[in-house]
């Protein structure tokens, strides 16, 4: 991209790089490595949202980032004759590929459903223009120095290293505490992007200014330009590039979607049929959510419950149903993210009634599984878990048997606990594997599942102590209900043959089981 000047070599201006000049460099250095991290960040925060991460696919691509940082360094032996002018071209290719990869990325999956090729390609291109950056600037930091010898040199890597893994922790905080929720996944990136152009003009036109040519130096000027006005673009155009591929994956008009800092938020609605997805997963439709929900509440509320304890549910219909119920004094709603509460307090408060701002609970913002280690409360009368299907391990830390020994002991005495299980018809070994974990933990289950229009057969797991399953009764004082009634739930508890009963391994944080098993039913 930027070409050396056959005239001026390497070693005829090399003098001209003196210490201050040196720690310039190094903070060139720190910045290239953030950069460098928050694209990778960037790229691992976009396969989890759009196909749901996994393990397997983190190590790949992680495995395959470092794999392609040493195709890199290989690569740059030939380009360490004019270092200066290689520096400068591979800053200008990192802004560009860097700044575009998640934009690319987001498209492509919208178009196609897929976009594994791009994530491989831009892994690899990443990597290996991250990888040339260390040779490049070990011959550039040593320029001009008489004491080449093994001592200095190691003091030239040390210096070198130090700074790389400086800029990396900078990178590796920037990422989640200011670009990803400030900016987003797609001007996070581009702003990335911005930031090596700027480490391109600096080395460029000040540091290394000696060591190019004026014929190099129009050059880079040129196409930094050319770049920043590319990735100018993009920071403008983002929010309807975003907008307007979003809408690719939804059937009905997005009309409510935001990036909270755990997940993205989408709201659709079609003539009365309101929907929310989290992280592209369907959380409910309103046209049927009432036999979700009617079928995950009232069999853990058959001992006229006082004090009630909702672990996930933030869009608030769990606690709509509950606070139905006469007997009940107190709900504590536990939800991790805020941005979910608000939405459920306005655009969703017709359908959940107003339950978050009822008197009567008490929504408090925390992780699930912390919030249960650290309970301050005494014991409820039951315990209701509405939590989104375990298809990432963050997700499955919440459906282990860790999780549900907790859970458990927060239950008085003849307390009930019922878990939303997901399908058991689509992903039978994750719902399955859901009763065998709850059951693991010393308690007695009764699983059963209902027929909801926009999920298809979807199943849960009802629970208490002692040796003898809980009954599957709705309570005396149950009022009217659209959905379910005694018949209906009496049925729920028989499986077809093709989906019989079965006992599998649990599922715990050392081996998070169920999200392979969701995972694979997914791809049947």
């Amino acid at each position: 991209m930027v070409a050396a000047d056959p005239d001026v070599t390497v070693d005829e201006r090399s003098t001209m790089l003196g210490p201050r000049a040196r720690v310039l460099l190094l903070a060139a250095v720190a910045a290239c490595a953030a950069c460098g991290l928050i694209y990778e960040l960037a790229l691992l925060t976009l396969s989890v949202s759009l196909t749901g991460g996994g393990i397997t696919q983190t190590s790949l691509i992680v495995a395959g980032f470092v794999a392609a940082l040493g195709i890199g360094a290989l690569a740059a032996k030939p380009l360490l004759g004019h270092a200066a002018v290689s520096f400068v071209t591979v800053e200008i290719l990192l802004g560009l590929i860097g700044g575009f990869s998640a934009v690319t990325l987001y498209v492509t999956f919208t178009f196609f459903g897929s976009s594994a090729a791009v994530l491989v390609a831009a892994t690899a291109l990443i990597g290996i223009l991250v990888g040339a950056e260390v040779p490049l600037l070990m011959t550039l930091l040593q320029s001009g120095r008489s004491d080449n010898d093994a001592q200095s040199t190691g003091k030239v890597l040390a210096n070198l290293n130090a700074a790389d893994y400086l800029g990396a922790l900078i990178g590796g905080l920037l990422w989640p505490f200011v670009l990803l929720p400030w900016a987003g996944m797609i001007r996070g990136a581009a702003l990335t992007g911005m930031i090596n152009l700027v480490a391109a003009a600096v080395v460029a036109l000040i540091l290394l200014r000696w060591q190019l040519s004026l014929r190099a130096r129009s050059i880079a000027v040129v196409a930094m330009l050319l770049a920043a006005s590319l990735i100018g673009w993009l920071l403008i155009a983002a929010s309807d590039i975003e907008t307007t591929s979003r809408q690719r994956l939804y059937t009905d008009p997005v009309v409510a979607a935001e990036r909270s800092v755990y997940q993205e938020i989408v709201v659709t609605e079609r003539g009365n049929d309101v929907r929310l997805f989290l992280d592209g997963d369907l959380q409910f439709s309103s046209v049927d959510e009432h036999r979700y929900t009617e079928s995950l509440v009232y069999p853990a509320l058959v001992n006229d419950p006082r004090r009630v304890l909702i672990l996930g549910g933030g869009d608030g219909l769990a606690a709509r149903e509950v606070l139905r119920m006469n007997s009940v004094e107190q709900i504590v709603q536990v939800e991790l993210d805020p941005a979910v509460i608000e939405l459920a307090n306005t655009r969703l408060r017709d359908l959940n009634e107003g339950a978050l701002e009822d008197p009567r609970v008490d929504v408090v913002l925390d992780d699930a599984f912390r919030w249960l280690r650290e309970r301050p409360e005494p014991g409820f009368d039951a315990v209701i878990v509405d939590l989104p299907d375990p298809d990432t391990p963050a997700l499955g830390r919440l459906y282990s048997m860790e999780f549900y020994g907790l859970a458990a002991a927060a239950m008085n005495p003849g307390g009930l606990m019922v878990v939303q299980s997901g399908s058991p018809y689509s992903t039978p070994d994750a719902y399955w594997r859901t009763v065998s974990t709850v059951s693991a933990v010393g308690l007695s289950v009764s699983p059963y599942h209902v027929f909801v229009p926009s999920f298809g057969d979807w199943g849960y797991v009802l629970a208490q102590r002692g040796s003898t399953p809980p009954e599957l009764r709705l309570p005396a004082d149950v009022p009217e209900l659209r959905f379910l009634d005694e018949p209906t739930l009496a049925s729920a508890s028989v499986f077809p043959r093709d989906r019989p009963r079965r006992e599998l391994e649990p599922s715990t944080l050392d081996r998070p089981r169920i999200v392979d098993d969701m995972r694979k039913g997914y791809e049947r």
